[in-house]
């Protein structure tokens, strides 16, 4: 039985040619057979390279790296490699102007336009099901806070509101409270909606060590489950797999794309599973508006019976570079900006001439039915890898009086390879893909840039949160005043209000922004 499921798993990592990052190193060095077979296998496909330093490594180098390129297969390696490098000339088909149309009306809506009524009973059915267990959330995590002068997780930042809640715990606490949600208007206990956190190499230990620092920040552990995203070897302009050190090949996460395979390895799809998941909300974490397992789109996407979901914001205008979500050849697609010419970037909307024809700008905000989830091996051979020209540093392994030392180019040297999320959308039918509109002052404020840059950075994040909750206290009847000088808004806790609700005992009283609401006795 342990042997059938071993067999399985590798059959599975073979099929998906990627390594789960899960593994952990052997602390034994392995046997010579082990490492004869893997010195072939390399050799025979041109990068023997690989093995230069190993007999001079120590025993946990050599366990590390054996772990690493056994992880890999080769084969698999070498043919993106060639693909990168030497892409195949385009077919007289593929030459052809691709066919661009907004998404027919059978398959958008926005909450900007709909009826109320209709949002309402979205957001009925969607809460029913985060009532009945039926919904988890995952979460793109893998970034680092770089641009944002951090090398925590981007997740651990503190846009500098009054609580100092770092986005972790504002996604946390929104997950917190649509269970609550649930629980009052469906008269149920125990509602859970699982988080699946996918991390990459240098985010996964500190992402784990921060929830487990703050608690889980009011979630059950057991329904936290952090995994890692996978990582494709960085390769050469002649096609060799680049080593970073003596004792490790040089590697790149593979992208938001990678969502869908770290999803079958980590088991997070298993444990969905098991859980009897229907439905799944994906998201990045730089969005501090972000609604958590929202219950409208859920009940949208399901009222619709789709596979796939999308929510989008309108784009501001036409010189925006945002990518757009439509139709190309008849399928669901995202087209970025670049690919659009002016004359299509400001054709107006036949309908509403105040409109943009093509305005539906991509959020990364995505709905899964689990049952797409489920079919990952019918279609994961077919994502495609997009290649990024990077300036990579690497051990020289060729140089007979350098071979050893890192070679830092100053020019690109090598590729890296990565998947996006959005390229499953062609491979279901545009009755099987739906868009949903959403206002960005309440769903989108991404967090991209350094303090100070205006733009996307966390003075608009903090501002966006604030204000936001200025327009619920009002919405519900209370005043805000802001004292001479003072930045204006009120941060509103999402354990108090998931996206306006339940603000009735704020009515007549008045708050001084800048202030936070945490709990009802708050003014």
């Amino acid at each position: 039985m342990a042997s059938a499921i071993k067999d399985t798993v590798n059959n599975l990592l073979d099929k998906l040619h990627i390594s789960s990052g899960d593994d952990q190193p052997p602390v034994t060095e392995p046997s010579e057979q082990e490492v004869k077979e893997l010195r072939e296998n390399y050799e025979k496909a041109e990068q023997g390279h690989v093995f230069t330093f190993y007999d001079s490594l120590s025993v946990p180098e050599k366990a590390s790296l054996f772990q690493q390129l056994r992880n890999f297969n080769v084969e698999r390696v070498n043919k993106l490699a060639d693909e990168a490098l030497h892409p195949a000339k385009p077919s007289e088909e593929e030459t052809k102007q691709p066919q661009i149309e907004p998404l027919p009306e059978t398959s958008s809506a926005s909450l900007l336009d709909a009826l109320a009524d209709d949002s309402k009973k979205w957001y009925e059915q969607g809460l029913e099901q985060v009532a009945n267990n039926k919904v988890a959330v995952v979460l793109m995590a893998g970034g680092q806070g770089t641009r944002l002068g951090s090398s925590d997780p981007k997740g651990c930042f503190n846009i500098g509101l009054p609580s100092e809640k770092s986005l972790f715990q504002i996604q946390a606490e929104r997950i917190w409270k649509i269970q609550q949600l649930a629980e009052r208007r469906f008269g149920k206990s125990d509602v859970v909606v699982p988080w699946y956190v996918m991390t990459s190499g240098p985010t996964r230990k500190p992402t784990e060590k921060f929830f487990k620092d703050h608690k889980y920040f009011g979630l059950e552990e057991k329904n936290v489950m952090i995994f890692e995203q996978g990582v494709l070897p960085c390769i050469s302009n002649d096609g060799k797999i680049l080593m970073e050190s003596k004792s490790k090949v040089a590697v790149a996460p593979d992208g938001n794309g990678g969502i869908y395979q770290a999803l079958v390895l980590s088991n997070a799809r298993t444990d969905m599973r098991a859980r009897g998941i229907q439905h799944v909300h994906a998201y990045c974490v730089d969005n501090c508006l972000v609604k958590v397992a929202d219950p409208a789109f859920i009940g949208f996407a399901a009222a619709k019976s789709v596979d796939i979901a999308t929510k989008v914001v309108r784009k501001r205008n036409a010189k925006e570079p945002v990518g757009l979500i439509l139709q190309k050849n008849g399928l669901p697609d995202v087209v970025e900006y670049s690919e659009i010419d002016s004359s299509m970037a400001e054709a107006k909307d036949a309908k509403n001439a105040d409109l943009l024809r093509f305005r539906a700008a991509n959020i990364v905000n995505h709905y899964y039915s689990f049952r797409f989830i489920d079919s990952i091996e019918e279609w994961m051979h077919k994502l495609p890898h997009h290649v990024a020209r990077k300036k990579i540093p690497h051990v020289d392994t060729d140089s007979k009086d350098s071979a050893g030392e890192t070679i830092k180019p100053d020019k690109p040297n090598g590729v890296k390879l990565e998947q996006f999320v959005f390229d499953v959308f062609p491979f279901v039918s545009l009755d099987k893909f739906a868009c949903l509109e959403v206002d960005r002052a309440e769903e989108f404020s991404p967090l991209k840039n350094a303090k100070g840059t205006g733009e996307d950075d966390p003075d608009t994040s903090k501002r966006d949160i604030m204000q936001q909750g200025e327009r619920w206290i009002k919405g519900a009847g209370g005043m805000v005043t802001s004292e001479g000088g003072a930045d204006g808004g009120v941060e509103v806790s999402p354990k108090i209000s998931y996206g306006g609700e339940g603000l009735e005992f704020l009515k007549g009283r008045e708050i001084k922004a800048p202030a936070v609401v945490e709990k009802e006795e708050d003014q």
